[in-house]
């Protein structure tokens, strides 16, 4: 199995390993190296993903490795206080990544959000962008992910 996408009981052990310590290791990592440069009260954000949180057949994989994130995320936030450690995690974002994971699915995916979603469109990267600013502007905020799915979550 290459990915994090299908029957839970075809996937080998070494690509499980993988999956669940992959995004946890890389994010130690990163956070190892910029916490010594950083300033007090200085940001890190990592990028996650709400639409995998849910569970159906099939994303069993993508689902853990989501749910670690939130909680990796605050431990983080405890260990390198004055450093802010936040997450965002984004649904569908119209992205060239987007077309091409969902290829001819694309625009009916798109037609799907625009006329379920609660804010009326799907989420782009200006959205996402102005979170993480946000994330970086505002002090208070460290130990916590946000969702940014338009509604997502609340429909489907």
């Amino acid at each position: 199995m290459a990915t994090g996408y299908g029957p839970l009981l075809e996937v080998d052990s070494p690509h499980l390993r993988d999956a669940l310590g992959g995004q946890v290791e890389l994010g130690l990592e990163v956070t190892r190296n910029a916490v010594g440069k950083m300033r007090p009260g200085g940001t890190l954000i990592f990028m996650g993903d709400a639409g995998s949180r849910r569970v159906a057949p099939g994303v069993g994989i993508a689902s853990a490795v989501s749910a670690v994130m939130p909680l990796f995320v605050a431990a983080l936030a405890l260990e390198t206080a004055p450093a802010r450690v936040n997450a965002i995690a984004p649904g569908l974002v119209d992205t060239p990544l987007s077309a091409a994971v969902l290829e001819d699915r694309l625009e009916g995916r798109r037609a799907e959000l625009t006329e379920r979603l609660p804010v009326g469109r799907v989420v782009t990267p200006a959205d996402v962008a102005a979170l993480a600013v946000h994330l970086m502007a505002n002090t208070a905020l460290t130990g916590a992910t946000y969702d940014i799915d338009g509604g997502q979550q609340l429909v489907f």
